[in-house]
């Protein structure tokens, strides 16, 4: 169909991909027939996650792969990301229409008055100099053009910060400025970013009922979001060929 087939045949890295809303854009991209390539730096993480995809489409299999990418080590990152891009695309020999970036590590939640300036660093490794790092290398392993993109992870935390975050919500301003800033330098490439709301992943580890209530309690639907609806608004950002330098926003009305 016109729509339906939009992404298939097109061959998409996420990044993160092994769990969370990575994981549930892993899957709605296998569902529309694309070549699906998940990252993190578990191995492990990547065998359970492609393992569980074959075993859900198991007549898809052959288009669901892995390579692993440390990403939090700021002097290997350059070369880690270069060296996974390689790999994935044989040699920028067969090239990606779509980066998707889900990756995170655990949020360093503690007042500004314990952080050293390393640990400012630190907590931008993943979120923030990954996906800059990804504008730098990436355009050189995608096909050209607005059929491909490159769409960003933030949060709702760089509108309005909750108390003891403001290290996360500069990072998270910041990926707004690399989303625009690269959709200007990349173009006609398109690139985006997502900014989900509290989104009940793995992430979340053992949080207390009480603050998932009062995540809950914070947006217009009452809920804390589901990864597998979060993930919709990446595929979007995908299929949609004329949506570029664009923050899209999915987070159960939390700004309001």
């Amino acid at each position: 169909g016109k729509y339906a087939s939009k992404l298939s045949g097109a061959r998409i890295l996420i990044l993160g991909g092994t769990s969370g809303i990575g994981f549930c854009v892993a899957e709605a991209c296998v569902e529309q027939n694309a070549t699906v390539i998940v990252s993190s730096s578990s191995p492990a993480k990547i065998s359970k996650a492609i393992e569980r995809l074959k075993t859900s489409y198991p007549d898809k299999s052959a288009n669901i792969s892995g390579h692993p990418c440390d990403l939090s080590k700021p002097a290997l990152l350059d070369a880690n990301l270069s060296a996974l891009l390689n790999t994935v695309t044989d040699g920028a020999k067969a090239k990606l229409d779509h980066i998707v970036y889900t990756s995170g590590d655990a949020l360093q939640i503690v007042p500004l008055s314990e952080y050293t300036i390393e640990n400012m660093y630190a907590a931008g490794t993943v979120r923030f100099f990954g996906p800059l790092l990804v504008g730098k290398l990436a355009p050189a392993f995608m096909n050209p053009g607005p059929t491909s993109s490159i769409t960003f992870t933030g949060g709702t935390n760089s509108d309005k910060p909750n108390k003891g975050w403001v290290v996360v919500a500069a990072y998270g301003a910041g990926m707004e400025g690399i989303a625009r800033g690269l959709a200007v330098d990349l173009a006609p490439l398109r690139v985006n970013m997502v900014s989900p709301g509290a989104t009940h992943t793995e992430l979340f580890g053992d949080i207390p009922d009480a603050v998932l209530q009062s995540f809950a309690a914070g947006t217009l639907t009452n809920t804390v979001g589901k990864p597998e609806d979060v993930a919709e608004a990446y595929v979007y950002a995908m299929r949609d060929r004329f949506i570029t330098g664009t923050v899209i926003s999915t987070d159960g009305g939390r700004l309001l």
